[in-house]
């Protein structure tokens, strides 16, 4: 399996990752971290999707996809930490003032989980951050301790998954997911 991964710039294959099956219907579309939550509250109907494709035609996009040849395999929300709402959460701290990226949704479609996709996000995403000038990539992953995690929920990483991409952990946080702690984890790039 070849698997590569590039900016995400085409529309329909963000909406494979991370679109309803409805247009309408009201589901995150990876808005949640990316977009205050009272501009994300009032997104409904198309709307959503609608703000998304005008993300993808932005530069820099959103995020990642991972492709297995022209198949759309899977998505990492990827972008500058002053774009999303990590930068006013209260519960996960800022280490400094670098202007650092976030990663904060990793997700594999169904029927390619467990072939190391989400890996390969990861290290596509740290490479997206860098290839940008990011001086410093946070994420923001749960520290499950190896249990497992609810599906839903496990769009975060894990600090496994984090610690194997070079990432180390930076600081606790007050944030919990799960049941689980989520780390403040950093890979500096400079």
């Amino acid at each position: 399996m070849a698997i590569e991964v590039r900016a995400a710039t085409r529309f329909a294959d963000v909406k494979t990752m991370v679109g309803p099956k409805r247009p309408d219907a009201n589901v995150c579309w990876c808005l949640s971290y990316r977009i205050p939550s009272t501009q994300n509250n009032d997104l409904h109907g198309t709307a959503r999707g609608d703000l998304v494709k005008k993300l993808v035609a932005q530069k820099p996009p959103p995020g990642v996809l991972a492709y297995d040849g022209d198949e759309v395999v899977g998505w990492a929300g990827v972008h500058p930490r002053a774009d999303t709402t990590f930068a006013r959460n209260r519960r996960i701290p800022h280490v400094d003032d670098l202007d650092v990226w976030s990663v904060w949704c990793i997700r594999v479609r169904p029927g390619h989980r467990g072939e190391g996709i989400s890996h390969r996000l990861l290290a596509g995403a740290v490479d997206f951050a860098r290839e940008h000038g990011a001086p410093a990539i946070e994420g923001y992953p749960v520290d499950n301790r190896g249990k497992k995690v609810d599906l839903t929920m496990a769009y975060v990483g894990t600090r496994s998954l984090f610690e194997a991409a070079g990432f180390t952990e930076a600081a606790v946080t007050d944030s919990v997911l799960n049941g689980f702690p989520r780390l403040l984890m950093r890979f500096d790039l400079n």
